[in-house]
Parts: C-alpha cells; structure tokens; sequence
C-alpha cells in the first residue's frame, strides 16, 4: 500500500491545508487559553514548538534521504542494465549464425520495452505487469537458447561466458522491479510525518496565540515550505514523478546495436 493513486499537486496542496488549519486551530486555542488564564507562559511554550519543529525537521530529514539514496540507486541500476545488455549482445557473437541473430533481435526487444516503460508518463499497473511479463518472457526465450546451445557442449567456456552474460541482464532486472517499482516509503512513515506535521503547527499556531500576537502571514510561506519538501519526497519515491531517472545509457546502447537498416531515415539526414 502507497500513496501512488494521489497527484504530486494534490499532496502539494493538501499539506498547504492542513499546515494552515493547523496552524489556525493552535492559534485560536492558545488565543482562548490566553484570554482565560494567565498562568500559561510563552517561554515554555515556545521551547516545545522549537522541539516539534526540530523533531518535524529531523523527520523531513530522515524521509528525503530515504528517497534521494533510492533515486541514485536507480540511476546506478540504469547503467548496470545498460552494461550487462550489451555484454549479452556482444557474447551472442559465441551462437551460431540463426541463433545470433534471434538473441540480438530479442536483445533489442528487451531494451525498446524497458525504455518505453520508464519513458512513459503515469504507469498504469496494467500496463506495468504486462510489460514486465513480456520481458521475462524474452529472457526465458534467451535463457532456452543459450542452454539449447550449451547442452551441445556441456564443456565450453564459451557458452559459459554469455549464460554468465544473461544471468546480469536477470539479476538487474529483477533489482530495478524491486527498487523502482515496488519499493516506496511506507505508509506509516507518511502517517507519522503527517501527523508529527500536524502537531507541530498546532503548538506553533498555539505559541502565537498564547503571545498576544496578530496572525502573521509568514504561516502562508511555512505552509508553502513544508508543502515543497513532502511534495519533492513524494515526487522521488515515484518512478513516473516529475524528477526521473535517465534512460540514456540504455538509449545510447539501443542506438548502438540498432542496424542501420532499422535506424530512423529522418535522424539520419538530420545527422543526429
């Protein structure tokens, strides 16, 4: 369970709410305490909201740098993929002739799917497993041929190396599955941050209130702040947020290995 079915703008906007609800019902209650009692003091007051603001930060804090770890984490699987792909197609060169030229198409198969995954706008969970299973498929195809081929020769080093080859192009896979698809931050974290956000601003809003003080516009621009920050955790926990991974080392290698022939006619007159 997540928070995938609610947009990065609805996050963003609800957290501008609640802060300023937040802050208003804090300070309607410290107004109200402070009109009926004189004994609540602002001093230690102000130094609880200091703690549930450091605490709040400190959350913050600890939330991002989950997201931003798993970000680069990403980035670096990319590369990986790109590189055990292509050490794949090269060792396809160990197949015979029919063979070869199946396991480069299928090669090429695999990177216009997974491209075409991490390129597309929102990932629809449909449309999510049916791509994944069509890329599982290709590895098993990949997988029957090189053992087809390596059963002909149960000693060669040769078919060794590009089953090795094969087993990279699994193993990625099955980390950026997990990484970039089913990994994200747990919903209890998101309650804890939206509840420790909530009680936060109450005391802030409260502080106010108990200090005499008018309502100041700065509790728009702290709203704006804290609705900033969650809305770019947020972002960084999806695969199809604003904020994406790179797909170039795999667009590079896919335009490497593509034959000419296959290659677009208009990027070619356009020199790119």
């Amino acid at each position: 369970m997540n928070l995938d079915s609610v947009p990065i703008w609805g996050l963003f906007l609800g957290t501008i709410v609640i802060v300023l609800a937040a802050i208003d019902v804090g300070y309607r209650l410290g107004k109200f305490i402070h009109r009926r009692s004189e004994e609540e003091k602002e001093s230690p007051v102000s130094g609880v909201a200091g703690a549930a603001v450091g605490l709040l930060a400190f959350l913050l804090a600890f939330t991002f740098s989950i997201v931003t770890e798993r970000f680069d984490h990403r980035k670096e699987l990319v590369r990986d993929e790109a590189n055990a792909v292509r050490t794949a197609y090269h060792r396809a060169d160990f197949l015979p002739d029919a063979d070869r030229a199946e396991a480069r198409r299928l090669l090429r198969e695999y990177l216009d799917a997974r491209i075409g995954l991490a390129q597309s706008g929102h990932l629809d969970p449909s449309h999510v497993r049916e791509v994944l299973s069509a890329a599982t498929r290709t590895q098993d195809e990949l997988w029957a041929m090189a053992v087809a081929n390596a059963r002909k020769d149960m000693n060669s080093d040769v078919a060794a190396l590009y089953i090795e080859s094969l087993n990279e192009v699994a193993d990625v896979h099955a980390l950026r599955v997990a990484i970039g698809v089913q990994t994200r931050i747990p919903v209890a974290i998101w309650a804890a941050l939206y509840t420790l956000t909530i009680l936060a601003m109450l005391i802030v809003g409260y502080h106010a209130g108990i200090a005499g003080s008018r309502r100041s516009p700065t509790g728009a621009l702290l709203a704006i702040a804290f609705a900033l920050v969650i809305g770019m955790i947020a972002d960084l926990d999806r695969p199809d947020g604003f904020i994406k991974v790179t797909q170039q080392p795999l667009i590079d290698l896919r335009d490497a290995i593509t034959p000419a022939s296959q290659s677009d006619p208009g990027s070619a007159r356009d020199g790119n």
